[in-house]
């Protein structure tokens, strides 16, 4: 500090704070947030109270509605908001994955490829992985051969199941978990893949090793070297947590409080219904009776809910059935219902794309705005499967080679995915041959606008080059110049052999 600083310290007697240590606990391990997100996609809404019920610790989680205890009997409802538009995300890029590509005149491995991801059934484990990677966080793709197969068969594990190995930020090992039961007995899997090993453990109850021959799952399992630097598994993350390094993140980690408001919303507007009912306030005497017994019959809140009023003995009594029926605030409701479902569907999906329509804007270019949620997010995945597909499709190939006894081949498959909620070609056109037109747009940008994902890189190179060489902006080689031609050469500055100024032989010069 300065003096000036010294100084008024002095004069007003200020005493600097000193650092102090504040210790935050995690309310939850990574793998019961894992459990939780996945209950979320699951939907069961006996599952979900279950899992709140039993891991609410702290104050904020034992306020939250699937938490809570009622002293009578409450129907809880699940909204499905999270299943519904994971499902949707998998439907949407699922739809626009067109094909693999491995150049041209390659069409013996593209026949294989097309064998392999047939009977393979690659397309339904690809749909298992979007969904469970948006569900959980994270996941890995398990390649086995086995003699049940011809081809290498592809698994996938989701982040429950999953463990990652990393070693200065590279990944150098992926386990996989695999729980068996025998007897009373759990036992659990654990399948090491490293570049060039796979190694099998198994472990009991206890977390004591045990042998692998006790199961007849396992017995057959030896620890396998792998000819080069190959592993035979693929991550696939999506979406990186801030919370658990090297994990990915659940497309609704964030949204437990919203959702548990929302269900909430749901439960109580049902239960205010089902109580908004038409009341009877029915006289002892008047009250319907068994035919067979004479006992009272007792109420039913669906069919014959009455409450029982005593007999007044007065001398002015008016035995009669009083009907009342109360008001629900229908609008309360549905706003509320509305807000929570907007905040549960910000940054996650645009409610347009599951057929809701919250701000009754039905034009076009409302529901363009819309899309940009979905739209943002769709492109995330597509550029994570851009990644991941290829490499998959690699090793299978290779783990192909090495099943037929040879040396693992070099291969460089590439995705293709259409457009989504692109506007049609004509509109495209129109609009970037006017940016073109006034100069705001590169030829380079206007190809990729104009073709997208539909097109891979070397296309779109291929189509700039063709259009500079129509356009004539192509860059050619510049025309060299022969300073000789036959006997003639050309003449060099002080030169005298006779030449004329123009380089003829024996020509006099002109005037």
């Amino acid at each position: 500090m300065n003096w000036i600083q010294n100084f008024i310290v002095r004069l007003f007697r200020i005493e600097q704070t000193t650092d102090r240590t504040i210790v935050i606990r995690e309310p939850h391990t990574f793998r019961e947030n894992v459990i939780r997100n996945k209950l979320w996609y699951q939907g069961d809404s006996v599952m979900l109270e279950q899992y709140f019920r039993k891991t609410a610790k702290w104050d904020v989680e034992k306020a939250r509605f699937w938490a809570a205890k009622a002293q009578g009997s409450v129907r809880k409802i699940h909204s499905g908001v999270p299943s519904m538009v994971i499902d949707r995300y998998k439907d949407i890029v699922l739809a626009d994955l067109d094909a693999f590509d491995f150049g041209e005149g390659i069409d013996t491995i593209k026949e294989l490829w097309d064998d392999i991801y047939e009977k393979g059934k690659l397309n339904d484990v690809i749909g298992e992985a979007i969904t469970s990677t948006l569900a959980a966080g994270d996941g890995a793709f398990k390649l086995t051969a086995d003699e049940c197969s011809p081809y290498p068969i592809v698994e996938f594990y989701d982040a429950e199941d999953v463990d990652y190995v990393y070693i200065h930020s590279r990944l150098r090992e992926i386990k996989f978990y695999t729980t068996y039961k025998s007897g009373s007995k759990e036992y659990r899997l654990e399948e090491t893949y490293g570049h060039g090993y796979i190694k099998y453990k198994l472990y009991d109850d206890y977390g004591k090793e045990a042998d692998l021959k006790l199961l007849p799952e396992t017995e057959h399992l030896v620890d396998i070297g792998i000819e080069g630097d190959l592993m035979l598994a693929v991550p696939i993350r999506i979406l990186t947590s801030t919370k658990y390094k090297n994990r990915g993140k659940a497309l609704f980690d964030s949204k437990t409080d919203v959702l548990d408001g929302l269900d909430e919303v749901i439960s109580q507007w049902l239960d205010a219904i089902r109580m908004g009912r038409i009341k009877r306030y029915i006289p002892d005497s008047l009250i319907p009776r068994d035919p067979e017994n004479g006992k009272l019959l007792p109420a039913n809140p669906f069919d014959n809910d009455f409450i029982a009023i005593g007999d007044d003995m007065s001398e002015k009594a008016n035995h009669q059935v009083e009907i009342s029926q109360p008001q629900i605030s229908y609008e309360a409701y549905v706003n509320s219902y509305i807000s929570f479902l907007d905040i549960a569907l910000q940054g996650v999906m645009s409610p347009a794309t599951l057929g809701i329509d919250l701000k009754k804007q039905d034009n076009a270019d409302a529901q363009r705005e819309k899309e940009k949620a979905t739209i943002h997010v769709r492109n995330k995945i597509v550029d994570t499967l851009n990644e991941v597909l290829p490499q998959l499709c690699t090793i299978i190939l290779q783990c192909y080679d090495l099943m037929c006894g040879k040396a693992p081949g070099e291969y460089e498959p590439t995705v293709k995915f259409g457009e989504y909620a692109a506007p049609d070609f004509g509109t495209t056109v129109d609009t970037v041959g006017k940016a073109k037109q006034y100069g705001v747009m590169s030829l380079e940008t206007s190809v990729d606008q104009m073709y997208g994902d539909t097109w891979t890189e070397e296309e779109k190179e291929a189509e700039v080059e063709r259009l500079k060489l129509e356009q004539g902006i192509a860059d050619l080689e510049e025309p060299a110049v022969n300073l000789e031609a036959g006997e003639f050469q050309a003449g060099l500055e002080g030169d005298d052999s006779g030449e004329g100024k123009n380089k003829q032989p024996n020509v006099a010069d002109e005037p």
